[in-house]
């Protein structure tokens, strides 16, 4: 049996991938009313309209479900992976431990891999990023993703346990990068949405998204990540879905900045918090002039700057080399 903690979108798009090619899975969920809803129309309405889990997919509001799992995947939001893990992370002893959040917590500056080795020390714990929709997972559509996990044995069994006909995993042991590359990505998915918004047009688009990977590598490179990971699918291949498609949170969140209208505040927008934490980060070591488009996001998004100084002030930078 796998585990999944978290049935918003993607969780229960997990359950439905990994339910049709054959798994036992069991979804857990905090909400009961979810849980039973779930349990009698077989379907998560909320998050995935008509599609149907199948029937190898059970529900339930009890952390206790997912005891005795091969693996549990944690895919709950990154700003409440820590209280999750401090409230239910004992109930989790010795099972592999898979994050599937983006993003960096904003209280501890800590991703997800840290956040979950503070509570279970002893645990195998892997990371699962990349490129993908909800949505696209739960239809069936081919997808690829990164399994980065520091122990390579544990990363391949990991490897063959989660992937299916439709769901295809690369495994790396740059655990650093692989987390890093699906925070970074939506701090300028967010930005790509204000230039789009703001209507710069699709040249402007292409540079703030070549210069933000620039950021990418750079911040990820010190903080010890490998520069190939970046190039790779929790990279550079989901900085590109992320700031072309309006299925993405964190561009549509952007674009209604550029537009000058509210942003729909029901979503989770993982960008937003990601975009302080790294500012802090870079603050913290002495890099924060090389992160202009992230420092912008961090700005605009917390009200400080508006969207026209923004812009001001990433034409107005000195002139230099690429």
């Amino acid at each position: 049996m796998i585990g999944i903690a978290g049935a918003g979108a993607f969780g229960s798009a997990l359950a439905v991938a990994l339910g049709r090619a054959g798994q036992d899975v069991t979804l857990w969920a905090r909400d009961p009313d979810q849980v039973r809803q779930m349990a009698e129309t077989q379907r998560n309405l909320r998050h995935l309209g008509s599609v149907s889990l199948p029937q190898t997919v059970s529900v339930t509001a009890e952390i206790g479900g997912l005891c005795g799992a091969k693996a549990v995947l944690l895919a709950v939001p990154m700003q409440s992976l820590r209280g999750f893990m401090a409230g239910h992370g004992r109930s989790l002893d010795a099972v592999p431990l898979v994050t599937c959040c983006k993003g960096m917590d904003l209280a501890t500056l800590n991703g997800p891999t840290a956040l979950i080795r503070q509570s279970q020390p002893q645990a195998m714990i892997a990371c699962l990023t990349g490129p993908s929709f909800a949505v696209d997972i739960a239809q069936g559509l081919p997808t690829a993703l990164t399994l980065a996990c520091e122990s390579d044995a544990g990363g391949e069994m990991l490897q063959h346990l989660l992937s299916t006909p439709t769901l295809r995993l690369y495994r790396t042991t740059d655990v650093i990068g692989a987390e890093l590359g699906g925070a970074l990505k939506n701090v300028i998915a967010i930005a790509a949405g204000i230039v789009i918004g703001a209507g710069l047009g699709e040249s402007a688009r292409a540079a703030l998204v070549t210069r933000g990977f620039a950021e990418m590598v750079r911040f990820a490179s010190r903080m010890g990540a490998r520069p190939e990971t970046m190039m790779g699918l929790s990279g550079l291949g989901d900085l590109v879905l992320t700031c072309t498609s309006e299925q993405s949170r964190n561009f549509r969140h952007g674009q209604a900045l550029g537009k000058g209208i509210a942003p729909d505040s029901r979503q989770t927008v993982e960008g937003v918090a990601t975009a302080q934490a790294i500012l802090a980060q870079t603050l913290r070591l002495g890099m924060a002039a090389q992160i202009p488009v992230t420092a912008m996001v961090a700005q605009v998004t917390s009200g400080r700057i508006g969207i026209a100084e923004a812009i001001h002030a990433l034409m107005t930078r000195p002139l230099k080399e690429e």
